[in-house]
C-alpha cells in the first residue's frame, strides 16, 4: 500500500479553497459527552416484532447508547408502522426503514445484528437466514420447532462464526444465576433431582385442523405466504395473526415448549448438561404432563411440575445437603437454610469474573458478546440441547409411549417412527434447512 503525504496547504489548494474555515465535528461523532461514536455502535434491525418483540425493543434495545436500530421487517403493515413510529420518536428522525421481504433487509451490509421475535415457527429459520447473511442473532424462544432445526442452528453458527443468543433471559437474571451457581459449586451436595416449572393451562395435544378460510388481505397489509414461511400451506384466517396460532401443531411447540424453553434451559445450564439431553422420556397420557420425570444418563431426574412456586418459570434443585428454589418475582431465591445465601453477592461477583457477565440484562450480555465475539450464556448448543428435551418430551406424549434417547447419536433408541418426528417437511420454495 502506497502512502501519500502532502501539506495542509496543498490539501486546501487541491480542494479549490472550498474549506476556508475550521471543520467543526460534533462531539457525538467523536463519542464524547456520553455519546457513542458511530464506528463503535451496533446497528440492529428487527424481524417480526409483535408484543414480545416490542417490549424487547423498548426495554432492551433503544435505551442502549451503543446501539442504533435502523429497520423492521414484518409481514404485517400494522406491526411495521408501529415499530417505525416507536423508533423514529425515540431517535427524533424518520430513518427507520420498513421491509416485507426478509432477504431484502438482510442484504443490507450496514446491519450487524437482528432481534427476532416472530412466532415459534420462524425462530430457527430466520436465525439461520440471518447468520448466513453475516448477522449476529438474538432470537426469542422457543428457538426451534424440531431437533433438526436446532442442529441446523448450531451448525450455521459454527460455520459462519456469528454470535447467537436465545431469549432465555433468566440465564442472565441474578437470582437464577445464584441458584444455578449453588448447584454448580456443590453447595447443595449431590443433586439427583431438579424441577422445572410448567404453568397450568394449555395442552401438549395440538390442533391439526384448518380454521374456516377467509379472504386474504392485500400483500401490503399481510403477506400471508411469508407469514406461513416453511410451514405447510393453509388458508388465511385473521385469528392466526393475533395469537391463535398457539394451539396449532404447525406453529407451536406445545405447553412443554412454551414453558420448558425457559425452565429446562435453566436446569441444563445448572447441571452442566449444555451438550446433552435426558435419555428417558415417559408418556403421562394427559394434556398437561405434570410430574413427567425425565432422566439423564447420570440418573439425575428432571421433573416437569406445575406447583411448588409462587411465580412463573420456576426451578428447584434438590441435593443431599440442601435445596434452592427460584421463580419470577422472588426478591431472593428460597433455600433450605439461610447460610446458602450468606455470600450471595460474592457468588454473583465470582460468576461475573468467571464468565465476563456484567450483571445487566440478557440483551446487554448479547451486545457485549457481539463486541467481544465471546460466547453468550444462551448459546446455540445450550438452546439446542434444552429444546431437544422439549421436543423429545412432546414426541413421547404424541406417540403415547415411553421413549429412550441417544444424546450422542441424537436419535431415539430402536424407534424409527419416533425418529421421523425429529424433523418436519418444509414447504416448497421456503426450504431453509
Amino acid at each position: 500500500m502506497r502512502t501519500n503525504s502532502f501539506s495542509r496547504r496543498s490539501f486546501l489548494r487541491r480542494m479549490g479553497g472550498a474549506i476556508a474555515f475550521p471543520l467543526v465535528v460534533p462531539a457525538s461523532v467523536l463519542g464524547r459527552d456520553g455519546a457513542v461514536a458511530p464506528s463503535n455502535r451496533i446497528v440492529m434491525a428487527g424481524i417480526g416484532l409483535g408484543g414480545r418483540g416490542t417490549g424487547d425493543l423498548r426495554s432492551w434495545v433503544l435505551p442502549e447508547k451503543d446501539v442504533q436500530f435502523v429497520a423492521i421487517c414484518d409481514v404485517r403493515k400494522i406491526r411495521r408502522d408501529a415499530i417505525k413510529d416507536i423508533t423514529d420518536k425515540h431517535y427524533g428522525n424518520q430513518d427507520c426503514k420498513q421491509y416485507i421481504d426478509l432477504k431484502e433487509m438482510l442484504a443490507r451490509p450496514d446491519i450487524d445484528a437482528v432481534l427476532i421475535a416472530t412466532g415459534d415457527r420462524w425462530h430457527a429459520s430466520a436465525s439461520i437466514l440471518a447468520m448466513r447473511a453475516g448477522k449476529d442473532v438474538y432470537t426469542e424462544k422457543p428457538a426451534s420447532m424440531t431437533v433438526r432445526e436446532g442442529q441446523a442452528v448450531v451448525a450455521t453458527a459454527a460455520k459462519t462464526g456469528r454470535v447467537y443468543q436465545a431469549g432465555m433471559q433468566r440465564l442472565s437474571e441474578p437470582n437464577f444465576v445464584v441458584a444455578n451457581e449453588l448447584l454448580r459449586l456443590g453447595r447443595l451436595g449431590e443433586v439427583k433431582t431438579v424441577y422445572a416449572h410448567l404453568a397450568p393451562g394449555g395442552s401438549v395435544f395440538l390442533q391439526r385442523r384448518w380454521l374456516t378460510p377467509e379472504p386474504e388481505p392485500p400483500r401490503e397489509e399481510v403477506d400471508w405466504d411469508a407469514w406461513l414461511g416453511p410451514c405447510p400451506w393453509r388458508p388465511y384466517h385473521p385469528s392466526y395473526l393475533t395469537g391463535g396460532w398457539h394451539s396449532h401443531h404447525d406453529f407451536y411447540t406445545s405447553i412443554i415448549g412454551e414453558w420448558g424453553s425457559h425452565t429446562f434451559a435453566q436446569c441444563h445450564a445448572a447441571l452442566g448438561m449444555d451438550t446433552s439431553s435426558p435419555v428417558f422420556y415417559p408418556c403421562l397420557h394427559k394434556p398437561v404432563p405434570n410430574g413427567m420425570r425425565m432422566r439423564f444418563a447420570n440418573d439425575v431426574e428432571l421433573i416437569a411440575q406445575q406447583d411448588g412456586w409462587r411465580g412463573t418459570c420456576g426451578v428447584r434443585y434438590v441435593g443431599s445437603e440442601g435445596w434452592v428454589s427460584c421463580a419470577d418475582g422472588y426478591s431472593m431465591p428460597e433455600v433450605s437454610r439461610p447460610s446458602l445465601l450468606a455470600d450471595y453477592q460474592k457468588i454473583l461477583a465470582d460468576y461475573c469474573v468467571r464468565t465476563g457477565y456484567t450483571g445487566q440484562n440478557h440483551m446487554r450480555q448479547f451486545l457485549n458478546s457481539v463486541k467481544s465475539r465471546g460466547a453468550t450464556v444462551a448459546n446455540p448448543m445450550l438452546m439446542h440441547r434444552s429444546m431437544t428435551t422439549v421436543h423429545c418430551a412432546n414426541i413421547a406424549q404424541w406417540l403415547g409411549r415411553d421413549l429412550n434417547w441417544d444424546p450422542v447419536k441424537e436419535q431415539f433408541v430402536n424407534d424409527p417412527e419416533a425418529d421421523r418426528m425429529l424433523s418436519r417437511a418444509q414447504r416448497e420454495g421456503w426450504q431453509i434447512i
